[in-house]
């Protein structure tokens, strides 16, 4: 492993840090308690946190890789694969899993082919269960994206999904 300038180095997989992430991780690394707004800054920027970008967050901010890894692995928000280009979001929270919202989520991996955290073999599509998306008149709720839809069934994802594949 080598570091040199903003990039990391990692078997040969090097990770440039844009120069906002490098100034937003260099404000917040001496304020108290503030890794996990450095990885939601990081998420952001790269869609994920990968292995390198971790290892590179522990030399910036001189906090143990294994802590960093500590705090991606304990809340559910922060992902360590890369998700596919569309992602899918489907709620859980109170109003949409009981009404369907688990039975969505299964459907739609169904239809993709996908098991849990998996992406889709062209790396269009991953799909992941939320807590909340804020919309628990319209439950059951998905969002892809920038969309959301609501008030859904099973029979409605085919032609959804079809949406996202041109």
């Amino acid at each position: 492993m080598a570091i040199s300038g903003a990039g990391l180095k990692r078997n040969g997989e090097t990770i440039e840090f844009p120069p906002e992430l490098v100034s937003f991780v260099d404000e917040w690394k001496v304020k108290p308690g503030s890794l996990i707004m450095i990885l939601h800054k990081t998420q952001e920027t790269f869609g994920y946190i990968s292995r390198a970008a971790a290892e590179k967050l522990a030399v910036l901010t001189g906090i143990p890789l294994a802590r960093i890894y500590g705090v991606i692995t304990f809340y559910h928000f922060f992902k360590t694969t890369k998700p596919g280009k569309h992602k899918i979001s489907v709620c859980l929270g109170t109003a949409c899993y009981l009404k369907g919202g688990q039975d969505l989520i299964e459907e739609t991996r169904n239809l993709l082919g996908l098991a849990p955290d998996g992406v889709t073999e062209d790396g269009l599509f991953s799909v992941d269960p939320v807590r909340c998306v804020g919309c628990c008149g319209l439950a059951p709720v998905m969002v892809v994206g920038a969309d959301t839809y609501g008030k859904l069934t099973k029979d409605m994802l085919p032609e959804i999904i079809a949406k996202y594949r041109t």
